[in-house]
């Protein structure tokens, strides 16, 4: 392809320029952008954040010009290049767990480090005793031996205990021998594994003498460590390209009676004596899932931010893009055509969105609050797990803190990776046809993220685990022996109220809005607790009505958190009146919305009444949607994201959309660099390639 012409090159987009609509956009708002993202993130964060950012920028190895155009091959290889310096950056800079984790997240693209950063690690820091650290944990904390974590297989995932891969002890010479005795056996979709990893966490099921003991942690070499290539009894590799999450290398792994010593069963919490051939048991079981449940309360926490880059982009790119004329204009406003978030079908598309992502900021930091408090709890757990499987309505042994937090982090999982994962799609199709494009970048966000709908619990598995908790909880407030925490405290309130009705003032009032979502979630408790307990309903048959009353209750969550938020004392001293009064609608906004899409559950269970819902569909949603739409460009600037981030040609900060647009088809597109041979009784299919000088060099 030839040069770009001069003449193309001085083009610019139709009046109203893009960088004027968006400026005009933002002076419609007061709030202090800067003070919001403040108390969001503090200020520590952000400067950290920006130190971080120019730091990768500097990088040539993080030009991200070719991300939209490399096939899967150059894509991982970048990545691997990416990784590696990311770990020399690390190194060089000293950064703190936190920075990588910010470093990580500007690069916005799943790593083959990525697993060994995260689980890998995080497993072998909770998992193993001081001589297992001394062995494994520090030479991969010094990135000697390079790890994932093996538990999904080829024929099981949600179902850990169906895991087919076993861990054979044999008194003879004190080992366990790994072994796949089938080919649904495969450890399969296991980040970082495919050609990177030389060590694996791998869950198996431990047998001594015979008799099973259930799925257990045990860490494996696979790959030599000078030559990299597979150890004898060992078969690895790379399970091919994904819908998304193409920059790692999800792989799959079998074992052959392969041999590991004894200490390489991961043994804080159990083991097997080498003396005695006895299984020592845990003090709780649940303690053995720890990992899985960490990943979850850090998806929680992420979701928020995840969905913001999309709502960013799309609200950025809608107050730019202009189509058709208000069919109720008035020839005082002229010809021109209509900014695209003037529609309220728009509007009702993006702004909720934007009120979820607040909602799940604050949620995500509550559930690793949680988390942490129960880490530090985690050791003095004396109760002992019972040797038998649990019930279906038993939660997974382990204390009642432990409990909680597993079904918290098992609902909020579930609801908020599903709403930035749904919500994602919502953004990319309310920017219309150029929302297909790749340099939206919503869509590369969209096809990474999905994975996290059903990896570390599908969503839909994830609610029963939920459900088993508050059947629990609800059997323990009948008996009168219930702990004292939220979910107890909101079952006795619906209880005690449940014969003279709630009559909360939703429309006028906001802890009466979040103690509808409270009673509603209880309602269906003890509905669910009735088909159960009284009725005698199977447990599949009660599958959907799990996965209604996960949701209600996550929402309660959700709802609580955000309104918890706001009334910290922090809010008053850190915001402005006008940006904590738009915070309160965003709430409203979120609260409401939500109510009027589950509006049979809300007046079912008496929560509200059916002129509430009316009131709040036609009245209460639309109002605060008008209410907000002047402060959505703002807001979403209160995210924080640089354009290197975002990549994204619609979410350019300064408007520049078209501009950006025509310059990555036609400067930096290496599809452009072919001459092909059209004619189909040709042999010739390419006359001339010069696609390379498109391509930046790492």
């Amino acid at each position: 392809m030839s040069p770009t012409p001069d003449w193309v090159k001085a083009l610019k987009p139709s009046a109203p320029q893009g960088s004027d609509l968006i400026h005009l956009e933002r002076e419609k708002s007061k709030i202090q952008v800067a003070e919001l993202s403040a108390f969001l993130f503090t200020q520590k964060a952000l400067d950290r954040k920006q130190e971080i950012l120019e730091i990768l920028k500097s990088e040539k190895v993080f030009d991200k010009s070719n991300n939209y155009f490399d096939g899967r091959r150059d894509r991982f290889v970048t990545a691997l290049a990416r990784a590696k310096r990311l770990r020399q950056l690390e190194v060089k800079h000293k950064w703190s767990t936190e920075d990588l984790i910010v470093a990580t997240d500007l690069i916005s693209e799943p790593g083959p480090y990525g697993l060994h950063a995260s689980m890998f690690l995080t497993t072998l820091r909770t998992q193993t005793t001081p001589e297992q650290q001394k062995l494994f944990l520090e030479p991969a904390e010094n990135y000697k031996y390079i790890g994932c974590y093996a538990q999904t297989e080829l024929g099981h995932g949600s179902n850990v205990r169906g895991l087919e891969t076993t861990a054979t002890w044999n008194p003879e010479d004190k080992t366990f021998i790994l072994h796949s005795p089938h080919l649904t056996a495969s450890k399969w979709w296991i980040g970082s594994l495919g050609r990177t990893a030389n060590y694996a966490v791998v869950m198996a099921q431990l047998v001594i003498n015979g008799r099973p003991y259930g799925p257990h942690p045990f860490i494996a070499q696979v790959r030599d460590l000078k030559t990299h290539e597979p150890l004898e009894g060992i078969h690895v590799g790379d399970i091919g390209p994904k819908f998304g999450y193409n920059t790692m290398d999800n792989g799959f792994l079998l074992f052959n009676q392969y041999k590991i010593p004894h200490v390489n069963m991961l043994a804080k919490f159990s083991r097997v004596d080498p003396e005695t051939n006895k299984y020592v048991k845990p003090q709780s079981a649940a303690l053995v899932y720890g990992t899985m449940t960490w990943v979850r309360a850090t998806i929680v926490l992420q979701a928020g931010g995840v969905l913001a880059k999309g709502v960013t982009i799309a609200t950025r790119y809608a107050s730019v893009r202009r189509q058709f004329q208000d069919r109720d204009a008035t020839p005082a406003d002229g010809p021109g055509e209509n900014q695209v978030l003037n529609y309220t079908m728009v509007q009702f598309r993006l702004l909720p969105l934007l009120a979820a992502t607040f909602a799940l900021h604050f949620t995500g930091k509550s559930m690793m609050d949680m988390y942490l408090d129960n880490q530090k709890k985690m050791q003095e757990i004396t109760s002992e797990s019972s040797r038998r499987a649990p019930g279906p309505e038993e939660v997974q042994g382990g204390s009642d803190q432990l409990a909680d937090l597993h079904a918290t982090s098992c609902g909020l999982k579930a609801l908020a990776s599903t709403t930035a994962g749904e919500g994602l799609e919502v953004c990319r199709r309310a920017m219309g046809g150029h929302g297909y494009s790749s340099f939206s970048g919503v869509g590369s966000y969209y096809a990474d993220y999905l994975p996290t709908l059903t990896w570390e619990g599908d969503n839909f598995m994830l609610t029963q685990q939920v459900a088993r908790y508050l059947l629990k909880s609800a059997r323990a407030v009948l008996k009168g022996k219930a702990p004292n925490n939220d979910t107890t405290k909101i079952f006795t309130t619906f209880l005690e109220r449940q014969d003279m009705g709630a009559a909360y003032d939703i429309l006028g009032s906001d802890s009466d809005l979040v103690a509808a979502f409270a009673w509603r979630a209880s309602f269906l408790t003890f509905e669910a607790l009735k088909r159960r307990d009284v009725e005698k309903n199977s447990w599949n048959s009660l599958l959907v009505d799990f996965w209604r009353l996960s949701t209600a209750h996550s929402q309660y969550l959700v709802v609580k958190n955000f309104y918890d938020a706001l009334q910290s004392e922090s809010l008053q001293y850190e915001l402005d009146a006008t940006t904590i009064g738009v915070l309160h609608k965003l709430f409203r906004l979120h609260a409401l919305n939500t109510l009027e899409k589950e509006a049979s559950e809300f007046y079912s269970s008496a929560a509200v009444t059916v002129r509430q819902i009316q009131l709040a569909r036609t009245n209460a949603v639309m109002k605060l949607l008008e209410e907000v739409r002047p402060h959505a460009l703002r807001l979403v600037d209160a995210w924080h994201f640089s354009d290197w981030q975002l990549d994204s040609s619609m979410g350019r900060k300064d408007g520049k959309v078209y501009e950006d647009m025509f310059n990555r088809a036609s400067e930096m597109n290496p599809l452009n660099g072919l001459t092909v041979d059209p004619y189909p009784d040709h042999d010739v299919l390419v006359t001339r390639d010069e696609s390379s000088k498109y391509k930046s060099k790492l």
